[in-house]
Order: C-alpha cells, then structure tokens, then sequence
C-alpha cells in the first residue's frame, strides 16, 4: 500500500510541475506574447518607427523568453530527479519545486516587463486600446 502512495505522490507532483510549466508557457506565449502582439500589430495603426521599435522589442524578448523557458525545463528535469530520488515529498522535492516555481516567476515578469515596454511606444490613445486588451487577457476564464 505505501508503494501505491508513493507512486501516487511521484506521479501527482510531477503533473503539477509540468501543468505550472504549461500555464506559464500558455500565459506567456498567447496572451502576452503572439495574442497582444496580433492585436498591436494589426488593431492598432502603428507609425513606421512604432513598427521597427517593436520589431526590435520582439526579437530581443524572443532571445529572453527562450532562456527562461530553458531555465524552466532545467528546473523542471532537477524535480523529476528528486522524486526519483526521494520517492516522497521530501526536502529535495520540495527545494526542486521552488525552483521551478522561480523559474515560472522569472518568465512571468520579464513577460510583464515586455508588455511595459511595448506599452511604452504607443500613443496615448493606443495606449488606453493596449490597456483594455492586457486587462481582459488577465481577467478572463481562461475556459472561454
């Protein structure tokens, strides 16, 4: 009986790594990521320079969200080590979970630190569409 709950316990913590890994990604790939950028790039009328400041945005997070998203896979390899390591929630699980938890974290920021910045080359007006857009995204269900 012990050996199914820890199997179980294995197999439960595992999932929820991975899910948090899913969410963030989702998170920060549709909303933040080619969801806004769609509606700035083709809601929004942009200027000329407007386009080439936010083409230049884009190409340098792309480089950031692909390092912190091989951070995360990293973290998330050390916690599939530790609980087979452990076969328990133990001390080496549970430091491996806040791992992958910081490099979740890591992502989500410098997702929002992107959306400040793509926030930053829009006009006033583009800047209250932008507003309303970023704010639904984080509002709504996401089973909608």
């Amino acid at each position: 009986m012990k050996t199914t709950h820890i199997v179980l316990a294995v197999l439960l913590a595992a999932l929820a790594g991975c899910l948090g890994a899913i969410a963030a990604d989702r998170w920060a790939s549709h909303e933040a990521g080619s969801g806004l950028h769609d509606f700035v790039h083709d809601e929004l009328t942009l200027t000329a320079d407007q386009e080439q400041r936010l083409d230049a945005l884009e190409a340098r997070f792309a480089v950031e969200r692909a390092r912190l998203e091989g951070s995360a896979r990293v973290a998330n390899a050390r916690l599939a080590q530790a609980m087979e390591n452990e076969h328990e929630y133990g001390p080496e699980v549970s430091a491996a979970i806040d791992e992958v938890h910081a490099r979740m974290g890591d992502l989500q920021k410098a997702t929002v630190r992107h959306v400040f910045d793509m926030r930053e080359i829009l006009e006033p007006d583009q800047q209250r569409q932008f507003d309303r857009k970023v704010s639904d995204a984080l509002t709504r269900d996401p089973r909608d």
